[in-house]
């Protein structure tokens, strides 16, 4: 092994090295990664964030700049295996080391933007059908229950009406507003 490596010229022995470590460090990456370890991304500043203005593209991060080094290493020690010449070797294999670092930034983008918060937004239910659970008294007289499909997800809430007869148990109904304190509004679909 020792031997292999002092025959190889300087070229060879950059690209091999670059090859190796890029690797090694990009495999603890990714098995930190998928283990849920916090691998910090380059440039990570604390501010106070006024508003939430949605995922960034980050094209330079730690994990897309070793995958830069690996693929760069490898395509290029098989450049020099094909007999291709030093500066095409050095041209291929920095295009591939930066579409590999595109490939790895629009993958984490897009990975990232398949996250929710989980946050209900009660608006999301109005003009949703929905079947009564618990007794709601006519006139706004007694809160009562509604089952209904709020963002992909049937939830009991919270529900009074303007219906002058309580609707109980198995009616269906329609959201037709939100009060600010979260309470729907139902009217009866089927009168």
């Amino acid at each position: 092994m020792e031997n292999w490596f002092a025959a190889l010229t300087l070229f060879e022995k950059v690209y091999w090295i670059v090859a190796i470590a890029g690797s090694a460090i990009l495999l603890v990456l990714v098995f930190m990664t998928l283990i849920g370890g916090d691998v910090d991304d380059m440039g990570d500043v604390d501010t106070d964030i006024e508003a939430d203005t949605g995922i960034h593209f980050q094209f330079l991060s730690l994990k897309n700049l070793m995958g830069f080094f690996t693929i760069f290493g490898w395509s290029g020690i098989a450049c020099m295996e094909n007999g291709l010449s030093t500066g095409l070797t050095v041209f291929i294999s920095v295009v591939c080391g930066l579409l590999m670092m595109l490939a790895m930034a629009s993958l984490f983008y897009y990975l990232a933007k398949l996250q929710s918060s989980g946050t209900l937004n009660l608006k999301n239910a109005v003009d949703q059908i929905g079947e009564v659970y618990l007794t709601i008294g006519a006139n706004r007289s007694r809160i009562g229950k509604v089952s209904v499909n709020v963002q992909g997800t049937l939830r009991e809430l919270q529900a009074l009406t303007d219906e002058g007869q309580d609707l109980v148990q198995g009616n269906v109904v329609k959201v037709q507003d939100v009060t600010d304190t979260g309470i729907l509004i139902v009217n009866l679909l089927n009168k």
